[in-house]
């Protein structure tokens, strides 16, 4: 049973994940890949919006999606886009990264090597780590602009979409654990943490929703 007490603390940490940016158009997108085919159906909405020429999915695939994206989750990004219509050729596949920290710097590598100008990116994330990906973003490619976007949903329509609370409550906590550790190894940069959010955190912890922390804070790597 979730407390009233957790599921406000999580509902905070939703909240302060999302960077309420105003999609626009940019240069290109960048989907992170995960086992969350919605960031593939959001990359195409924002695409057929005109927000973008190009489209770059990145990821190879982990512990939770080698079974269902067995060819990878960029690939089974980029098959999702074709079915909704984007034309094969709008879209790059970088089938390599295995964290955000190296979804952003192979991202980069592959359009500097195909040649594509950028100044800014839409960075297309699942909603619970919309500021995580931004912060990575940020500090490992600076010098471009970046535009956060995840599908539009709330807490409890997210939970819905997964089917196991618990969860999703241990991943916002992983997430905000890692807002405020990694900035100190100099994977992202360095951002403000509410009060409020960090008295969440630290309740949500002391209730044990604690399956998606690093095992030790000092762990170096964007797991």
């Amino acid at each position: 049973m979730i407390s009233t007490q957790a599921w406000a603390d999580a509902q905070r940490l939703w909240d302060f994940q999302q960077m309420g940016h105003e999609p626009r158009p940019c240069s290109v997108a960048i989907g992170l890949g995960s086992h969350d085919l919605g960031v593939a159906d959001t990359t195409v909405d924002l695409y057929e919006r005109g927000m973008m020429p190009l489209i770059v999915f990145t990821g190879a695939t982990s512990r939770t999606t080698r079974e269902r994206m067995p060819r990878g989750e960029a690939e089974h990004y980029r098959e999702r886009a074709i079915e909704l219509g984007v034309p094969a050729g709008a879209i790059l596949v970088e089938p390599q990264a295995r964290n955000t920290g190296e979804n952003i710097r192979l991202s980069r590598a592959l359009l500097e090597d195909r040649g594509v100008p950028v100044s800014s990116v839409l960075l297309v994330s699942k909603p619970y780590e919309e500021r995580r990906a931004y912060a990575t973003a940020r500090k490992l490619w600076p010098d471009v602009e970046w535009v956060s976007a995840s599908t539009p949903m709330t807490l409890a329509e997210y939970v819905d979409s997964i089917q196991d609370a618990r969860l999703v409550i241990d991943m916002l906590v992983g997430a905000q654990q890692r807002l405020m550790v990694y900035p100190r190894q100099g994977f992202m940069i360095e951002q403000a943490i509410p009060e409020d959010v960090a008295a969440a955190y630290e309740r949500l912890r002391t209730e044990g929703f604690i399956s998606r922390l690093l095992a030790d804070e000092t762990t170096r790597g964007y797991s």
